[in-house]
């Protein structure tokens, strides 16, 4: 796995939030949480796994809509960021937090409803295997987001700690297929790449968003995405 000593620093768990989702990287934040939402559904009563669920962000999102959530993840300072923000919310009781391997995940099967991995299949070295594993536990929906292949993200991907792994659509319909899923919806986004928006404040960034969203709704526009947020089903 990319990264897997880089998200486990101490340091990096303390600043991850502040780098990743203040400035521009709200409006960021925002709509992944959106997608998430808009792909799961009411969750009220689920039992959901998130891999790779690193501080929180989702985990407590779906905890405080009623869902019965565990959130795992390799690192020990970002799932200690997790415990924190999930008691500052008032919903630990109804989540957990696991530290284990995406690849071999530590559940029976048909487990869960639904599992979600979010900023994580850019960092997956055998991502046929991990959605093979995400699938195996759950009885219905595996929501996942990747980094677009022909897209503005190949522009600065060179420059990140641990490189992306980058996508096209037909490399994530054989993944979907090598896993016996099927597809049930899909949403693309971002022309200008996060790494953009994450530089900028956010009052500045705000009206490059609306440029940004006025060209992907163009005819063909949805080609432009930088990035794209796939729910999937057993087939």
């Amino acid at each position: 796995m990319k990264g897997q000593e880089w998200y486990q620093e101490h340091d990096v768990a303390e600043r991850y939030e502040d780098k990743r989702f203040s400035g521009g990287g709200r409006l960021i934040d925002r709509r992944e949480k959106e997608a998430v939402l808009d792909a799961l559904g009411p969750v009220e009563g689920d039992r959901i796994l998130e891999i790779a669920c690193g501080t929180g962000r989702f985990t407590v999102l779906l905890a405080e809509r009623g869902a019965d959530v565990v959130g795992l993840d390799i690192s020990g300072p970002m799932l200690g960021q997790g415990r924190e923000k999930a008691r500052a919310a008032g919903v630990d009781d109804t989540l957990e937090f696991l530290r284990g391997d995406a690849g071999r995940l530590p559940f029976p099967d048909d487990h869960f409803d639904a599992v979600l991995a979010m900023r994580f299949f850019h960092l997956a070295d055998a991502p046929e295997a991990f959605l093979s594993e995400m699938k195996r536990v759950t009885t219905d929906a595996v929501v996942f987001d990747t980094f677009n292949r022909f897209s503005t993200r190949s522009i600065y991907n060179w420059a990140l700690p641990m490189g992306s792994r980058l996508y096209s659509r037909s490399e994530v319909e054989d993944l979907l297929a090598s896993a016996d899923l099927q597809l049930r919806g899909a949403e693309h986004d971002w022309v200008l790449p996060y790494g953009f928006y994450r530089q900028l404040p956010g009052a500045v960034a705000k009206p490059f968003r609306v440029f940004d969203g006025a060209i992907g709704a163009l005819p063909g526009g949805d080609h432009l995405a930088s990035v794209s947020y796939w729910t999937a089903e057993i087939e």
